[in-house]
């Protein structure tokens, strides 16, 4: 009988540490997603925050261009800046989550360096520094950004990836004008 008992109670114990170690094993598994999904959300909130920063600061300087293969350079990077924004709405209203302002600190120096630079030399040059530094200024974000939420979801990466070759190529295209 004691015999009986103890393989019960072995069996017993058992099946009592593999539902524990299975509902442990499930909640990590759903906080790691919980944490993704969170990831994810935040990337697409700066690369909303970064790609309104870009179409802004072309703006900006849209009515101070002189050349106008220069001035379709920008035309087309805003282009590119506004479908990107779209897609990322997309996204953001799929998880039915808001955007993200530009920092508004950021914001403001970047409108007092360009306001302050212009006033001094309205020259395509100057322009170029100032759009090649905003550019600079992103990539660098967008990358920190990139390591800081790597649990994102790909598709979202993808598109932090796209901003930021849509910014390297600006850097490029627009050297000639330096």
């Amino acid at each position: 009988m004691h015999e009986v008992f103890r393989k019960n109670e072995n069996i017993r114990i058992k099946v009592f540490f593999k539902r524990h170690t299975i509902s442990a094993c499930n909640q990590k598994r759903r906080q790691s997603e919980m944490m993704g999904q969170e990831e994810t959300i935040r990337l697409l909130q700066e690369c909303d925050a970064g790609v309104q920063m870009g179409i802004t600061s072309i703006q900006e300087v849209l009515p101070y261009v002189k050349e106008e293969k220069f001035r379709q350079l920008l035309l087309g990077c805003r282009d590119k800046h506004e479908k990107l924004q779209e897609e990322i709405q997309r996204e953001l209203e799929a998880s039915r989550e808001e955007g993200k302002e530009p920092n508004l600190m950021a914001k403001g120096m970047s409108w007092m360096k360009t306001k302050g630079k212009l006033a001094m030399d309205e020259s395509d040059a100057t322009i170029a520094d100032l759009m090649t530094d905003g550019c600079n200024m992103g990539i660098k974000s967008l990358h920190r950004y990139l390591n800081q939420y790597a649990k994102a979801e790909e598709k979202v990466k993808d598109i932090a990836k796209r901003l930021i070759n849509i910014e390297e190529k600006l850097t490029v295209d627009i050297r000639s004008y330096l």
